[in-house]
């Protein structure tokens, strides 16, 4: 019997319009019967999800990380699994499960039903699949916008890393992680990694996974700009780590404080603010994957 799928596509997405057809027409092709929706702005995916859960046994969902991060409120209310096809700049949660943005061999996977459940990140009510951060990732945000996306595709983060890193300054946080003695330091960036990737290939820690009940956290305490170029490579092996300007711990929550508030951004997002509780909740969700 055909399965019954609810396919959320996001037509800003990079991809998203022109791969519409083309996944329509393999998903079908692949056995699916689909109830379509587009993500428009300001539409709450969480409503449209209640609305068809009795109806479909699957989400999909096309559009890159922004569009999943909107998804996951309602994922965790439904209990569907979910397929990923990456149509957006990043697709870094593809990449963190090794889904391919070739989109046959996307659509393959969910047709093959292999599902392992992942966790999820959480702070101040919001999810996220990848990274939440504050400092050097929130003015990058705000420096990206959909023409840079569609031009540059993911060499956007690098140019606009480029303007904001000279005029970054360091700043006073607080972390305290499990509850325990609080760890005062300066910094450019504070991230808290549930998943491995985020910025479009960055890797949060080189042991990090998205189903190790762990979160990574990094902060930068640079006091150079020069220190960020030094260690750009080793950021997307996730050997930054190492360096004794950046600080790395593994914890399951973590509390940031800071004396101004920070706004936060989760998976390319800016959702939140500082003070912050920083959680992982373990298992959260069931996504179709690889068989190998």
């Amino acid at each position: 019997m055909n399965q019954r799928a609810l396919f959320l596509v996001n037509c800003r997405a990079r991809k998203g319009q022109a791969k519409l057809a083309e996944a329509i027409g393999l998903l079908k092709q692949a056995g699916f019967e689909l109830i379509e929706e587009l993500i428009e702005p300001g539409r709450s995916l969480t409503e449209v999800m209640q609305q068809h859960r009795q109806q479909v046994d699957l989400v999909i969902v096309g559009g890159g990380d922004g569009t999943l991060n909107a998804a996951i409120a309602g994922l965790v209310d439904i209990q569907l699994p979910l397929g990923i096809l990456p149509l957006g700049t990043a697709n870094d949660l593809a990449r963190t499960l090794n889904i391919p943005t070739d989109l046959a061999a996307a659509c393959q996977i969910i047709a093959n039903g292999k599902q392992e459940r992942i966790d999820l990140g959480w702070v101040n009510g919001q999810y996220f699949f990848n990274v939440a951060s504050l400092g050097l990732s929130v003015q990058i945000t705000r420096q990206l916008n959909q023409e840079m996306k569609r031009h540059w595709g993911v060499l956007a983060y690098g140019v606009a890393a480029l303007r904001v890193l000279l005029h970054s300054r360091p700043f006073s946080v607080e972390l305290r992680l499990n509850r325990g003695e609080p760890i005062q330091m300066k910094t450019v960036q504070v991230a808290v990694g549930n998943g491995r990737y985020y910025g479009g290939g960055m890797t949060v820690a080189k042991q990090a996974t998205i189903d190790d009940q762990q979160l990574d956290v990094y902060s930068l305490n640079i006091k150079h700009w020069w220190q960020m170029l030094l260690i750009l490579p080793a950021m997307r092996t996730g050997n930054h780590t190492s360096w004794s300007f950046v600080q790395h711990y593994r914890c399951r929550e973590v509390e940031v404080f800071t004396r101004r508030r920070q706004a936060i951004n989760t998976d390319g997002e800016i959702t939140c603010q500082t003070p912050a509780h920083f959680r992982v909740v373990p298992q959260a969700i069931a996504v179709f994957v690889p068989t190998v």
